[in-house]
């Protein structure tokens, strides 16, 4: 069992995260802390230079207002919001913040990655603690 959980969420409306909080909890010690993590990945400078930066803004608002609804189904959770590649950064977060153990989902996975998707990958490759996929 675990007491220092990361669970990388997506957190819009078209990704379902329950089945990695559910396996986080399955996963837990008695007063575990958990982690949701959404790393939002940087926009390219010529792209960003023509979004208004407070559509940008507001798009921040909304996933952070969806990661404080996702927190609030755990006990003991707190949620992060962060820049970075996806894979990378889940991984130095875990090793930064002392995680026992990530819960990632794997979506969707294309030709270089046949039976986990990309960022579970990577995460499975790099990481120095247990990680459990969930499909």
């Amino acid at each position: 069992m675990y007491s220092n959980i990361l669970i990388p969420v997506v957190a819009d409306e078209g990704h379902d995260n329950q089945k990695g909080l559910d396996a986080a909890r399955a996963l837990a010690t008695s007063g575990a802390r958990f982690t949701l993590l959404h790393v939002m990945e940087p926009i390219p400078s010529i792209a960003s230079s023509e979004i208004p930066t407070e559509v940008l803004a507001k798009v921040r608002e909304g996933i952070a207002q969806a990661m404080s609804r996702l927190g609030k189904t755990l006990p003991n959770a707190q949620v992060q919001l962060v820049s970075g590649h996806a894979g990378r950064t889940i991984v130095d977060f875990a090793n930064q913040y002392g995680s026992d153990c990530i819960v990632v989902a794997s979506h969707r996975p294309g030709l270089g990655d046949y039976f986990l998707g990309s960022t579970a990958a990577r995460v499975v490759r790099f990481a120095q603690c247990s990680v459990h996929v969930v499909r």
